[in-house]
């Protein structure tokens, strides 16, 4: 599941991206089949390790260009361990809300991305996350949790001011928003009430379907509940003095 638009943040073969916070890597693996060389960067050395043995499988199956690179390394967001202007792309999803310095890790995405890169920030939008913590306090209260709740237009004046330029934004994942309604008033932690079970197969079934029904619906519905923001940013291009 994406949650970050390939097709408003293109990645073309050679693209050198960083996917910050890469998760279980769903954007990397995406990125490595477009032919990119991407570093993927986590803090947890398990997340790292499961994205490079799904790599390591993709190559070895063809699932990306002979020429496409892509390597999972453990790092921390508030001091990247690349020199400045290393990417030509950097996605950070679902990585802001749980960090307490988030100012510096924007910084830090603005150092690392060249002039004229891009950039695909995505947090959990603030109607539907104010439901889930309003809901349980389970949901947001653990270690490594959400520790704050962003506002669209101060989490893009905050990338502003680290030097970044807006380039669009959309909401995305609306029918991902009801799950997590039901996971909070059922208990958070528990995969087995009959309610959310149910919900996930259907997620699970759109997912692997993409029925176009469902499609229409999460389309409509993203801009009132979707459970992410998106904004794509760009750094400017460095401004040479004449002579």
């Amino acid at each position: 599941m994406l949650t970050v638009d390939f097709d408003q943040f293109p990645v073309s073969a050679g693209c050198r991206l960083l996917d910050l916070g890469c998760g279980a890597g769903r954007h990397t693996f995406e990125a490595f089949r477009r032919g990119a060389e991407v570093i993927a960067l986590d803090h947890s050395a398990g997340e790292v390790a499961g994205v490079n043995a799904m790599l390591a499988a993709m190559a070895l199956e063809g699932q990306a260009p002979p020429k496409a690179k892509a390597a999972g390394v453990r790092g921390d967001a508030l001091a990247l361990p690349f020199a400045d202007g290393t990417f030509d792309r950097i996605i950070a999803a679902e990585v802001l809300e749980h960090l307490p310095a988030d100012t510096a890790a924007m910084t830090e995405i603005a150092r690392v991305l060249r002039p004229g890169g891009w950039v695909a920030v995505t947090v959990p939008n603030r109607f539907p996350e104010q439901v889930c913590w309003s809901l349980s306090t389970a949901y947001h209260s653990v270690e490594g949790g959400h520790v704050r709740i962003y506002r669209r237009d101060e989490l893009r004046d905050r990338l502003i001011a680290v030097g970044l330029e807006p380039a669009g934004t959309h909401f995305a994942h609306a029918l991902h928003a009801p799950y997590w309604w039901l996971r909070c008033l059922v208990g958070v932690h528990d995969d087995d009430h009959p309610a959310t079970r149910l919900y996930h197969r259907l997620l699970v079934w759109d997912m692997m379907r993409r029925p176009r029904i469902t499609r229409l619906a999460e389309r409509a519905l993203n801009p009132i509940i979707g459970k992410s923001i998106v904004l794509y940013l760009r750094k400017p291009e460095v401004t040479r003095a004449a002579g």
